[in-house]
This record gives C-alpha cells, structure tokens and sequence, in this order.
C-alpha cells in the first residue's frame, strides 16, 4: 500500500492507543463509517432483491403457471396468492422465458454478470486489485431476480454479494484508497450482503474471509470490517422483513456418541454428492462455453428450457426450493421425494447457472445438502431407531457438510447452518461432518476463482516474501558475512593496485587512521584510473572512494537490507556495529542474503520448492 495512506491495519491499531492520540480517533471513526455505509447499502440492497424475488415469484410462477412452493418459517409471500390452478406445461417453457430476458440484459449491459456472483468476487479480490464495474450488481440484481423467479434453480447469496462487493469496490474507487483499500471494501460487502439476506450476520463476516481460499485460511483484515458490515445490513434488512431465523426447526439434541458412525457415513454421502454437483456444474458450464456458433445472450435460454423439462416432471427441483428444506427439518417428505430433490437440483441448477443464467450456488447447496442428510437420517433411523432418534437432525448437518464438501468453507458454513436454523446444538457433529467432508473433498471446488493460499493469491504477491523478510535479522546471517581487508584513506593509487591484482574482492571499504570508516568503492569506480599512465601515485583511494555509504548493521531486517541493495544497485553491503557505524564488521553479499532466504522458505513450507524458485525470482528483479 502506499506510502503515507492510512491502511485499514492502522485503524486496527488505533484502538489500543485512543486516549494518547485523539488524532487517530477521527481516523478510525472514518474508517467505521466506511464500513457502517457498505452495510446500509448491503441492507437496502437485499431488501430490494427480496422484494424483485417475491414480486417475481407472484406473478411469474403463482399467476402464470400456478406453481406456488412452500416457503421456509421465517419466510412468507408479500402478496397473498391467486387461485390459478397449476399448469405443467407453462411451467415448462417458462425456465427458458426468463433465461432469454436475463441472457439479453446480462450480456448486453455487464457479460461479467454471468453465472454465480460469489466466483466473480472472488475473483475480483484477487486479480483485480478489489475492483467492479459499478453497473454489475444492479445488473445483477435484476438478471437474477428474473432468472430465479421464472423458475431457475440458484440460490440468492451469488447476486447479494456482487450488490454488497459493487458497492465497496465503487466507495473505495470513489475515494481513490489503494488496491488493498478497496479489496477490504468489497470484501466487506460480501460479507452485509450474504449475512443479511440468509440473516446470519457473524456467519457472513466469516464467509467474506473464508471463502477467498481453498485451504482452511481467514483473510484475517476482511473479519471486523465484514462485522461491522453485516450487522448493519441484517438489522436494517430484519427491521423490514421481521426478526428471526430463515429456516425453524425443532430443539434437536446430540446425546449419543454412536450416532457419530451414521454422521461419518453421512459425510462420505455428502462428499460424493458433492463431486457429482461439482462435475455436472462445470461439466454443463463447459459444453455451453465451448458453442461458439450460438449467441451467448440466447444460451441461458437453453438452459432454461433444460431445467423446465426437468421441472416438468420435478417441480420442487425449481425456483430456491428452501420450503422443501425446511419440510425436510420438519420431517414431513419421504426418502423418494427427498432423493429426487437432491438430484433434480443438481442439475437444474447446473442448467440454471452453468448456461450463463445468474444466480448463487449457496442455495441450491443447502436444499441438496438437506436433502441427502434427510435421506441418511431416514435409513438410519429406520435401521436403529434407537441411535437415530430425529432424522431433522440429519437434514441441518447435511447442509453444512455439503455446502463444506463442495466449497471448502468448513467454519462459517458451520456457523452459517446454525444461525439459518437456530439450532446451536448440534455443533458438535456438525464439526464433525464438516471436518471429515472438507478433508475428503479439497481437490473440488464449486469456487473455481479460489486460491489455494494467500501465497498463491495475486493480491498478496510479495507480502510473504516481505513477511519473511522481516522476520530474519543481519545477525541471523554473520556467519556470511565476510572478513575484508579495508584500505586506507592516504594510499596512493598505485599502492592499491597490487592489493587489487591478488584479491578477488569488488567492494573495498577504505578506513581513516584511527581504523574507522571513511568511505567505499568499488572495481567499477577504478576503471576511470585504472590505465591512465602517470597518475597513479598522485591519487589517494580516499578521493575514488564516496563518503555516502550505504551500510547496514546486526539489528536489521532483510527486507531493509534489500531495499538498500536495490537504492545504488550494489551487490554488498558493509556491515557495522548497531552502536557506532564507523567501525567496520565485514560485508555481506546479496547472493549470500538470497541463499539464506531460499532455505529459510524451505524450512518454513514443507516442499518449498516452488516457493524457493519463486522467491529467488523476486529477490532477483529487486
């Protein structure tokens, strides 16, 4: 970040130090502002969504087709429903209606729009330096809104986050702070957007850093800005729509440790379910993308009318589908239906979203992982009632274990499930399953714009090495630091020149006559002397040597160090004492710096290798 800006860590750090600088104070309270209008702007955003959603789920699937799904407990319609009897057929052709409409206005307006919204802030984050094009989440929120409420399959937090990402990014931007700045921003607008709409505040702050990797990493900067940012949005989105929890299920209890067996059977079910949505996923994503000949404004309606085929015959695999959930949780559906669930909406969400339609995956996930838990719970406890007492339980740990399996996020999609159902008790082998499914499932990813670590993430290119870099001291290194003969100041030239023809040393420190030093040069300066007859024994190395020395000392960092390699493009470096920079220790060589970083990467990550090569890389072009 540049030089004298104020960074997000430094408002972090303010709060240590309030009363001693009330300077800081200010700062930091703009800072919260920043965030405290991300989240306002979030809230507003998924209550317009919420409203396009229901507005287009009357009068799309109740008025035209007469299709009128369940909806969860802590959901209800708006509008109060018709009478229109209910119409397979339209409901058919209505999936690819919308699919036409949403293709036209995404890839007209915003062709980034496209597909799942979480991917593409993801992405942003990381290659992108955090930045959006302001116009993508309004023409987000209205493709979305279209695609889902025609029948679609997708789930809300895709568009949400782009709304809450849009913004931060367009705040950020407006205000001209750095990549890092704006990257925080918009991450913190993930986090109010999902949060609010799936009213799970913490469990959004959480999803806004966790999803951005594959392994079991936190952006650790995004979590309290992400905080402050969610809370608001939630409160502003419940003071509309009503306190609550999305889903309701009953006081389920865990008092058997031999109910862990079915909750690792379970997971390994979730696991390959969720392969089997991965790969149809990116599998129907990819043949769409490879038909080149077809217009892609028109390809979402193909897909569309694939889903409304599907539909035809499994209506409960279509819109969100989260009242199926919540049957589930309430015990109401049978294996079959269950199991039809699961499987319809992998492919119609496949369909949905992979032709180009908008929409999120996090929904759908749920349904499915619900779904399959409710299958696993109803056999189990069909098998050994007397282990298996309450099959809902199954359905809650199933959406977390599934939404884990295919999306690497075992801790906030814990807390996630547990604050859409309100049901904090079964925590326990929640972490269980989604411990065991993250594990099993790392090599898949429905977020293939993840990386696998902050190393492998652009936008943290160089902080590693840095980080390292501070932490490794010149005294770390004295070992290599070379013992030179230094020259003094009053030699003649001449003199120096048979030093210089037995030595193989390039930079010579030249020391005053109480052994202090003076100054520096090196074989470079000499040539300008070098074959200039007649002169040598007129010169004294004192007036070749520069008195700007650029030294370094035990106490020092690498990172300054290279820093100082870089300034004049010098290969060594004089070290001297902390205490008195005029007494001379030895020289220490870049070459020497770089090997001992190299290895000390090595040490650190197990099978360095290709970070040694690339932090080799980086030292080289400083």
């Amino acid at each position: 970040m540049e030089r004298g800006r104020y960074s997000f860590k430094n408002w972090l750090s303010n709060f240590g130090c309030l009363a001693k600088k009330p300077v800081k104070l200010a700062r930091a309270g703009k800072w919260t502002v920043y965030f405290i209008l991300i989240g306002l702007i979030a809230g507003l955003g998924s209550i317009v969504f919420h409203y396009l959603c229901q507005l287009g789920i009357h009068y799309f699937m109740d008025m035209i087709a007469g299709y009128r799904p369940p909806t969860p407990a802590g959901e209800h319609h708006l509008i109060p429903s018709t009478s229109r009897p209910f119409n397979r057929w339209i409901l058919l052709f209505l999936p690819a209606f919308g699919g036409i409409i949403s293709g036209w206005i995404v890839y007209t307006f915003a062709p980034e729009a496209e597909g799942h919204g979480t991917d593409a802030a993801i992405d942003a984050y990381h290659r992108k330096g955090g930045f959006m094009r302001s116009r993508v989440p309004i023409v987000k929120t209205i493709a979305s809104a279209i695609t889902l409420t025609t029948g679609g399959s997708g789930g809300r937090e895709g568009p949400i986050a782009q709304i809450g990402a849009g913004f931060g990014s367009f705040l950020a931007t407006t205000l001209k702070l750095s990549d890092r700045e704006r990257r925080i921003m918009m991450a913190a607008g993930i986090g109010a957007g999902v949060g609010s709409i799936f009213r799970a505040p913490l469990a959004g702050a959480l999803f806004a850093a966790e999803v951005l990797y594959r392994d079991p990493e936190f952006e650790s900067e995004v979590i309290i800005p992400s905080g402050i940012s969610s809370v608001v949005a939630y409160c502003l989105f419940c003071l509309v729509f009503g306190w609550g929890s999305l889903f309701q299920s009953p006081d389920f209890l865990f008092r058997n440790p031999l109910e862990l067996g079915p909750y690792i059977v379970l997971s390994l079910v979730l696991v390959v379910t969720g392969m089997l949505y991965v790969k149809s996923f990116y599998g129907i994503t990819h043949i769409f993308r490879s038909v080149k000949w077809l217009p892609n404004h028109l390809k979402p309606a193909i897909g569309g009318l694939c889903t409304g085929i599907i539909g035809f015959f499994l209506p409960q695999t279509l819109a969100f589908g989260y009242g199926f959930a919540q049957q589930a949780l309430n015990n109401e559906l049978t294996i079959s239906f269950l199991l039809l669930l699961a499987l319809g909406k992998i492919v119609t969400t496949s369909f949905s979203i992979g032709s180009g339609g908008s929409g999120g995956v996090f929904g759908p996930s749920v349904v499915i992982g619900g779904a399959m838990g409710g299958v696993v719970g109803k056999l189990f406890h069909f098998l050994m009632p007397g282990i298996v007492t309450e099959p809902g339980a199954f359905v809650v740990v199933g959406m977390a274990g599934f939404f884990t399996a295919v999306s690497n996020t075992p801790i906030s999609t814990i807390i996630f499930v547990s604050e859409m159902t309100n049901s904090y008790h079964l925590l326990l082998p929640s972490l269980l399953v989604c411990s065991v499914s993250y594990l099993t499932a790392q090599r898949w990813t429905i977020y293939h714009r993840q990386v696998k670590s902050k190393i492998d993430s652009p936008a943290h290119a160089g902080e590693f090495f840095i980080d390292i870099l501070q932490t490794i001291k010149v005294k770390d290194l004295m070992q290599h630091v070379r013992q030179v003969n230094p020259i003094p100041q009053e030699i003649s030239f001449s003199e120096f020149k048979k030093i210089f023809s037995k030595t193989k040393q390039h930079y010579f420190p030249v020391i005053d006559n109480n052994q202090r030093l003076t100054g520096i040069f090196s074989s470079t300066d000499i040539r300008g002397v070098l074959f200039s007859p007649g002169i040598g024994a007129l010169i004294r190395m004192k007036d070749i040597s520069t008195s700007d020395i650029i030294v370094t000392s035990p106490s020092e960092d690498l990172n300054a160090v290279l820093q100082k390699f870089t300034i004049k493009n010098i290969d060594s470096l004089p070290v001297v004492r902390d205490d008195d920079h005029g007494i001379l220790i030895g020289m220490l060589n870049r070459r020497e710096v770089i090997s001992f970083y190299n290895k000390k990467v090595q040490d650190i990550k197990t099978g360095g290798e290709n970070s040694s090569e690339a932090a080799q890389e980086f030292l080289h072009h400083q």
